[in-house]
């Protein structure tokens, strides 16, 4: 049988408009797209998330120079038009008996246009106000960039960290230093950066407006946070001016021995502590959040992650039909080769406790060693950036909260030492 010429047009106009929408015979239109840090090669691999079987497919060009060197963060401005990737450098070190000097490379921060499928065409690079820094995220207007660096201008006297704010152009991205309105320095001038406490690790954006820095001071001459002295640093943030006003909790203490994120998820916040045992399963801290940017512990406490689990070290919550899911990010250790490598899932309750998700593939398995996690924009599926350079992907039941294997397979190459991820949504520009 052949096809008359209408036919045949017809056709191919359907084949066209399919094309245009991402679409291909073997999955659905295109619903997100995925961009994973390596700190490997100082590379972004690029990718377009399927509807149908969250399958990746590699964007044109990937992967892309990360427009620095050791990427570690990134985050995207609301719309998903502008990318900022944060390249941590590699600091100067003097030569010793055994090794040579290291002369070091300057941090910066590099923004990304977002084309067409999702590729990336680098723009500029800009720095931040204090040395070493560790983590970047927006507002949730898209206005502001914030920029956490362990080591502030005054470190040598302090020994505390700073957050550089940026204002953002709504049409190129471009970010524009905000002074400290409220401090000034030696010589009369405004600061150029806030500063909250002794070598932080991350900080979180709180829609309820407010910044959560995680500050883990180390016992001298050691890479052991101090037990008993990690504190969370909140600030106020202004949604007119991006300024960061210090609330009257100037430091809220924390019940841990080794905490490793802070994460906020609707109105509760999630601290994880990795425990003392090293390669032990740990524990997750909910708090709520109240006024002034305070936390109060949930009723019942510290939460014990899964046994089988080890070393959690991030969290993201997730709304389904059913009520709202926990999901906890288990790196595993170097020294067993990740063999625990996981995500553990719980049930959020009405009273902010945490039950676990019932399924006896709790924790699910990932790639080795897993960085961060993301959910897509239509929370059909969680994926996962793995340090052995691979994204695992899961389907994602919204009534259950468990996890499964995709139906095309679950594991995508990605960059080498992937760090960490972002998802925006499609926009097809």
């Amino acid at each position: 049988m052949t096809l008359s010429r209408i036919g045949r047009i017809s056709l191919a106009l359907v084949v066209s408009v399919a094309m245009g929408l991402g679409m291909t015979s073997c999955g659905g239109g295109t619903i997100g797209y995925m961009w994973v840090l390596g700190t490997q090669y100082n590379q972004i691999a690029g990718f377009k998330i399927d509807d149908y079987t969250g399958n990746l497919t590699q964007s044109v060009g990937s992967p892309y120079p990360s427009g620095g060197t050791n990427p570690v963060m990134l985050t995207l401005k609301s719309g998903g038009r502008y990318l900022y990737v944060l390249n941590a450098g590699i600091p100067a070190a003097p030569a010793t008996a055994t090794t040579p000097a290291v002369a070091g490379v300057a941090a910066n921060i590099a923004l990304f246009s977002v084309g067409g499928d999702g590729t990336l065409t680098f723009q500029q690079s800009y720095t931040s106000q204090g040395t070493n820094p560790v983590y970047i995220t927006t507002d949730s207007t898209g206005n502001y960039l914030y920029v956490l660096d362990q080591q502030s201008q005054d470190y040598a006297t302090t020994g505390n960290g700073d957050i550089t704010v940026f204002s953002l152009d709504p049409n190129t991205g471009r970010p524009s230093l905000i002074t400290n309105a409220q401090q000034k320095g030696p010589t009369g001038a405004q600061l150029t950066y806030f500063e909250v406490g002794p070598h932080p690790t991350q900080f979180q954006y709180s829609s309820n407006g407010c910044i959560y820095t995680l500050d883990s001071p180390l016992a001298p001459g050691t890479t052991t946070p101090v037990t008993g002295g990690q504190t969370i640093f909140p600030y106020a943030v202004s949604s007119t001016n991006g300024q960061l006003t210090q609330t009257s909790n100037s430091t809220i203490a924390l019940p841990t021995a080794n905490a490793t994120s802070v994460n906020v998820g609707g109105s509760y916040v999630y601290v994880t502590d990795a425990g003392s045992a090293l390669g032990g399963p740990g524990s997750i801290v909910p708090y709520t959040q109240g006024s002034a940017c305070s936390l109060q512990t949930v009723a019942g406490g510290t939460v014990s992650n899964l046994p089988t689990a080890s070393n959690p070290i991030q969290t993201i919550t997730v709304t389904g039909s059913a009520g709202s899911f926990l999901y906890v990010v288990n790196h595993s250790n170097a020294n067993t080769n990740y063999a625990n490598s996981s995500i553990s899932a719980f049930t959020i309750l009405t009273n902010g406790q945490l039950q676990q998700v019932g399924d006896t593939a709790n924790p699910y398995s990932t790639g080795a060693g897993p960085v961060c996690i993301q959910e897509d924009p239509t929370k059909q599926y969680l994926y996962t950036s793995n340090y052995d350079g691979t994204v695992t992907g899961k389907l994602l039941s919204a009534s259950k909260g468990q996890l499964s294997a995709l139906t095309r397979g679950s594991s995508f190459p990605a960059v080498g030492q992937a760090s960490c991820m972002v998802i925006s949504s499609y926009t097809g520009y």
